[in-house]
């Protein structure tokens, strides 16, 4: 899921692989290894990871009582998720403070589109299904469009087939399984103004997460540096008031804490 830099700031990605099975104390000295040569680390992982995955990674935190390492799961799928951290390896480059850098995460997640055409939805758990597509999903030759991110969305696919895009500008990755189908090209890139059209390798975890191996997987993006860098600098920061880091949104990333809930004001006459 470490895609390929869009230039030549992007900075590298480090695959934490096989992380559940290998020793603990391997483990541990491998993040604070990464730790320290780094000073802050962001581990981007989708929320369909092996539960051995998760409780090794919050072990290792736990036994290093760091709270320089920030856990990020958000939900997308797994292309949306690959898309999302290679966003935040361009905007590693920049001049962004540790907390502010993790917090854009969640702001970047609200603009990125990720869905696929799927062969069949008789297995798809991630996005509701109707009974209707479900009987259809058995017809030889039906395919169905289907966006997981931000608003679940499921068609099926033909002449009149849409799907609801962003508003704005922004690139279109797409990821090819076991399905031959055009309609990502042909439709969904011009009705979505794509300003450009990149093919990467299928994610390993595609097909679990859309529950069958037929798909073309798509993800819509903002591709460009600056644009990403006026879009997180443009919200307010503010101090975590736990770890001191500076934040954006209500929530710290590294060390989880959220704002005090403020005193209620004492009224006078």
């Amino acid at each position: 899921m470490a895609l390929p830099p869009l230039d030549e700031r992007t900075l590298p990605a480090t695959v934490l692989d096989g992380l559940d099975r290998e020793p603990l104390e391997q483990a541990v000295t491998r993040l604070h290894t990464l730790t320290e040569q780094h000073g802050h680390l962001i581990v981007v992982y989708p929320p369909g990871v092996s539960p051995a995955v998760d409780r090794r990674l919050r072990t290792v935190r736990s036994l290093l009582e760091s709270d320089r390492i920030a856990l990020f799961r958000p939900e997308l799928p797994p292309l949306g998720i690959a898309v999302l951290a290679r966003q935040l390896r361009q905007l590693a480059s920049c001049d962004l403070a540790p907390g502010v850098l993790a917090s854009a995460g969640r702001l970047l997640t609200h603009y990125i589109h990720a869905g696929a055409v799927l062969g069949s939805v008789a297995r798809l758990d991630r996005v509701p299904v109707t009974l209707k597509a479900h009987a259809k999903s058995w017809m030889p030759g039906s395919q169905f469009a289907v966006l997981a991110h931000p608003e679940p969305q499921l068609v099926r696919v033909g002449p009149e087939a849409a799907l609801a895009g962003p508003e704005f500008a922004t690139a279109l990755l797409i990821a090819k399984g076991q399905l031959q189908s055009d309609w990502v090209t042909t439709t969904l890139a011009p009705a979505w103004n794509a300003q450009g059209l990149r093919e990467t390798p299928l994610p390993a975890e595609s097909p679990a997460w859309w529950g069958t191996g037929r798909l073309i997987e798509f993800c819509s993006f903002l591709p460009d540096l600056s644009v990403l860098y006026q879009l997180v600098t443009s919200v307010r920061q503010s101090a975590c008031h736990w770890c001191g880091l500076d934040v954006i949104g209500d929530r710290c990333v590294f060390c989880s804490a959220v704002p005090p809930a403020a005193e209620p004001r004492m009224l006078t006459r």
